[in-house]
């Protein structure tokens, strides 16, 4: 932002020069022949009072006297940047050539002018030269973390630290020209960096709230749902006005992992607005935008608007043809890693669409339905290092065991892809009432083959080598046994009806319970998937919430098995496995509940309906001839069971 001298106002079409252009090899000025010395020195004051203004923008942004000295006194005592900028009043944009663009030649010519912006096209393309910055040579991480966290990125054609050419053909120049794109700023104005300056903002070590909110995206969420670009590969695309939408969304979503809980309404009215605005290209980015706005919505309990949204983005992605191979080609611009993470965007969303119908059961994940022929996406640190091996597809994953041995296997992602599908084709299945019904069958053996042709390095979501939770992995065990319980729980000898007050994912639904002494097949399948679950909590990651959000309802789904089993009277406590169980997943959505509302509403209701469990089992065992036949240590350790997991479920 910059000030006229006579005036307060913010002028839109500001361009950021620094004092640098000023060199000793310019030509000293000559005195008309008229002119004493004194009127020479005064004609010159004049002019550079019309130019300069009077105050730094660091002194009229405190609306404090400058000095004009340059550095001025009060930005020397304080170390900071001191910039003059000059008056833009009466600025009409750069002056237009022939038809042949006659007018490069004077921007080449003069590198403080204004560049113009080239405005999307209508196809959802942006301009030719948009990506060409990945050909570049590498941007220094501090340097080029340091201008995108305040909103500017490196040039198409330049890096922080060269001194070759801001543009191509033009002259070398003392300083270094960067595109300043912060919230709300997408008019293309440029930023005259000189090496000094450069300096110091890349010791700078506070951040904005813009910045934080960025950070915190990458650091918190982006390993859950790695579609967007890698940081290090965004940071050098946000010149691009096209990415305004998705940087809003991005920034909200991280500012629920931080402690700015005063700026997150505004922060997510702008991403909201930026989504809906009319004049958004209609393209990639916008479905990304809107895919990081509905996983956030669904977290924070807006879920009526996130489904809203989730139409919506189901449209958009088939009407752009984001469904179809060539998609990423066309849109790549020829760049390994977009065109993967355009492949990422489409099958992300389909996982998202999974998990939204599979533990809310409130939509028909849409997207199973919709033909694709987008090629798989490759590993995680592939991606992250922009080094994208030739891409395999979905119908050789699905036929994998016809493959050679001596294939390599495929991504991590892509058996998350499988497991989305699997939970499709149960959606699909028509209502099973019999329990030897062969559709059951069918989906349990697609579960089992799932299991069985997983490669050894996939067998666990803990990487062996590098010791760290393969996010996508994790995610895959996680929806195979949410499905197996939507599978089995029906037919189980679990009565849910003591939780039927856990709606906090996903409307109550009744199985009535066929009481014998000893579990069946489905009960079995029920609760080792329900067991298998909570044991993902104990797997070592900084912290729960870098996990899905969607791990909140997995994990209200396993309690709701564990809470029926706990509410059956025949089930004996010779050991304190039922307790741990409980005891993880109610700790675990409490911490989940730091960021994610919707999963301090599970943990709510999930001890509330324990409580619920816990008072009707005293009733019950206040008959005396409820403990008959069982010896004094078997009703008092019954008893302790009881009393403990009631205890350890209302202190987490």
């Amino acid at each position: 932002m910059v000030f006229d001298e006579a005036s307060d106002a913010v002028d839109p079409n500001l361009s950021f020069t620094s004092n640098t252009n000023a060199t000793a090899t310019d030509p000293p000025a000559v005195l008309p022949p008229q002119q004493t010395p004194q009127a020479a020195a005064q004609s010159q004051a004049a002019r550079a009072r019309e130019s300069i203004p009077t105050a730094c923008l660091a002194c009229r942004s405190k609306h404090l006297k400058c000095d004009g000295a340059r550095p001025c006194a009060r930005c020397r005592a304080s170390g900071s940047d001191c910039a003059f900028v000059a008056s833009r009043r009466g600025y009409k944009g750069p002056k237009r050539g022939g038809a042949g663009g006659g007018g490069g030649a004077s921007q080449q010519n003069n590198p403080n002018k204004r560049r113009a912006t080239s405005p999307p096209s209508q196809d959802g393309s942006s301009s030719t030269d948009f990506f060409a910055a990945v050909a570049a040579p590498s941007v220094q991480p501090g340097v080029a973390m340091c201008l995108a966290s305040k909103g500017r990125s490196v040039g198409p054609s330049q890096s922080p630290s060269s001194s070759g050419p801001v543009t191509p053909g033009s002259s070398t120049s003392a300083s270094q020209t960067f595109r300043i794109l912060g919230a709300g700023d997408t008019d293309g104005s440029t930023y005259d960096m000189s090496p000094q300056d450069r300096s110091v903002s890349t010791k700078s070590s506070s951040l904005s709230l813009a910045e934080r909110c960025f950070e915190s995206f990458y650091d918190h969420f982006h390993a859950a749902h790695p579609f967007v670009l890698p940081k290090d590969f965004m940071v050098r695309f946000l010149h691009d006005p096209s990415l305004e939408p998705l940087l809003s969304a991005m920034r909200w979503v991280g500012s629920l992992f931080i402690d700015v809980p005063a700026a997150r309404n505004s922060l997510f009215d702008e991403a909201w607005q930026r989504v809906h605005e009319p004049r958004n290209a209609r393209d990639g980015f916008l479905v990304q935008a809107m895919m990081v706005l509905i996983v956030g919505m669904d977290g924070v309990t807006l879920n009526e608007r996130a489904r809203e949204l989730l139409l919506d983005v189901e449209k958009l992605a088939v009407e752009i043809a984001l469904n179809t191979r060539p998609f990423a080609i066309f849109h790549g611009r020829g760049i390994p890693v977009l065109e993967e993470s355009w492949r990422r965007t489409w099958w992300d969303l389909l996982v998202i669409d999974g998990m939204i119908a599979g533990v809310h059961r409130m939509t028909t994940f849409a997207l199973y339905d919709t033909p694709t022929d987008v090629a798989l996406p490759c590993e995680e640190h592939e991606f992250l290092s922009g080094a994208i091996p030739p891409p395999r597809y979905l119908e050789d994953l699905e036929d994998q065991e016809f493959l050679d041995d001596n294939a390599p296997p495929f991504s991590s992602f892509a058996y998350r892809i499988l497991c989305a599908r699997n939970l499709g084709k149960l959606m699909r299945t028509p209502p099973i009432t019999d329990p030897a019904d062969d559709n059951l069958v069918r989906v349990e053996t697609l579960l089992t083959n799932w299991r069985l042709h997983l490669p050894p390095s996939k067998r666990n979501p803990l990487d062996g080598h590098t010791g760290r939770v393969d996010e996508m992995l994790f995610q895959a065990h996680m929806m195979l046994h949410a499905t197996s319980i939507i599978l089995h729980q029906p037919h189980s000898q679990l009565d849910s009806s003591p939780a039927a007050n856990i709606t906090s994912c996903a409307p109550h639904q009744a199985v009535q319970a066929n009481a014998r002494p000893a579990f069946n097949t489905h009960t079995r399948h029920t609760i080792e998937s329900a067991t298998a679950i909570s044991r993902l909590v104990t797997l070592p990651v900084p912290s729960l919430t870098t996990h899905t959000h969607f791990f909140t309802c997995v994990l209200t789904l396993s309690s709701i098995v564990h809470l029926s089993k706990w509410a059956l009277d025949f089930v004996q406590y010779d050991d304190d496995d039922l307790r741990q169980l409980l005891r993880l997943n109610v700790g675990a959505l409490s911490e989940l509940s730091r960021v994610w509302p919707a999963a301090d509403r599970a943990r709510g209701q999930v001890r509330g309906v324990a409580s619920e469990v816990y008072q009707a089992k005293k009733a019950v065992q206040a008959a005396p001839q409820f403990w008959f036949g069982l010896t004094r240590e078997q009703v008092m350790s019954s008893i302790a069971a009881d009393d403990g997991i009631i205890e350890d479920v209302s202190s987490s």
